[in-house]
């Protein structure tokens, strides 16, 4: 069996779309479907079926992408073994969520890696849905996904059926991010309802596990939500304060970025509004010394911006 066929179908998994992953997998529908079917036949039993949410693994399947899962953490494991060996280079590799606190965390871990060493470091901003993925296939060793309160069985129930270990990093009220010049500013209290009058900036990041439905906000007694979606985690700043009659949502962030950009946070009490960052990993992975330095950086920059105070 070969070790690139299971990573075809841990990829066929992750898309739910055999077209999907052969265009991620740079290769031919037709040829990832034979390979799949070769497999399949080479086993005695089928590893997918079509649903009406497109391709899924069988009850067989299931428990053969444990153990394909398995198979390529343990081949991981013994390519690290020349990592180790070779002590001047520092691997680094982390998926996240686009948050502030986060971000300087890695910041000042990269600026603390010793230049005289080799330095192999790879960071990716996604949803957590992908993050959860990204660990899971091994593309990224760590992960941290933020998620609602309110849909924290969900999420847990995924990472457990993926074979991740998670560990809580912060629970958080989501505060809303403006321009010093923004038209409430000057309220004692921001109502939401006051506030939805305004253009708010957004992540498309609504993808919740088993509801893989959207969790925007919806829009009460009728009115048209003004929403600016956008992918790049820089321009967000830019936008807010160039156009004061924006806002966003978003974990607190650290008074660098709101001084520089002429930003404020403030509070504003609306329903689905507590969040959580959970840091996750493979579950038989261990911590490197090195991944263990960007925990301890990454809970400095969460205690710098977790007790300020927010009108």
């Amino acid at each position: 069996m070969n070790t690139k066929h299971l990573k075809y179908v841990i990829e066929v998994e992750r898309t739910c779309s055999i077209s999907q992953a052969a265009e991620n997998l740079f290769m031919g529908q037709p040829t990832l479907s034979k390979v799949i079917k070769e497999l399949e036949d080479s086993l005695g039993y089928a590893i997918f079926e079509r649903t009406s949410r497109g391709v899924s693994p069988t009850q067989k399947g299931q428990e053969f992408l444990v153990y394909a899962r398995n198979i390529l953490l343990q081949i991981e494991k013994m390519e690290a073994l020349s990592e180790t060996a070779n002590s001047n280079t520092q691997n680094f590799s982390i998926s996240i969520p686009r948050a502030g606190y986060i971000t300087d965390a890695i910041v000042s871990f990269m600026a603390d890696l010793d230049e005289n060493r080799g330095i192999n470091v790879n960071v990716q901003e996604t949803s957590s849905f992908q993050i959860i993925n990204n660990v899971t296939d091994g593309s990224f060793r760590l992960g941290i996904i933020r998620y609602q309160v309110e849909y924290e069985n969900y999420f847990f129930d995924y990472l457990m059926e993926k074979q991740l270990q998670y560990e809580i990093l912060w629970e958080f009220e989501h505060l809303a991010l403006m321009s010093v010049n923004h038209p409430l500013i000057r309220c004692e209290k921001i109502n939401y309802e006051e506030l939805r009058e305004y253009t708010e900036i957004s992540y498309e990041d609504t993808i919740i596990p088993y509801l893989m439905q959207s969790n925007s906000r919806a829009n009460n007694n009728g009115k048209t939500s003004k929403r600016i979606c956008i992918d790049d985690w820089c321009s967000q700043y830019d936008i807010l304060r160039t156009i004061p009659t924006t806002y966003m949502w978003g974990s607190p962030i650290s008074e660098k970025w709101l001084t520089q950009y002429s930003l404020t946070q403030r509070r504003c009490k609306a329903s689905g509004h507590r969040y959580k960052d959970v840091f996750i990993y493979s579950k038989d992975y261990k911590l490197t010394a090195l991944e263990r330095k960007f925990v301890d950086k990454l809970s400095e920059a969460k205690n710098e911006v977790a007790f300020k105070e927010y009108k």
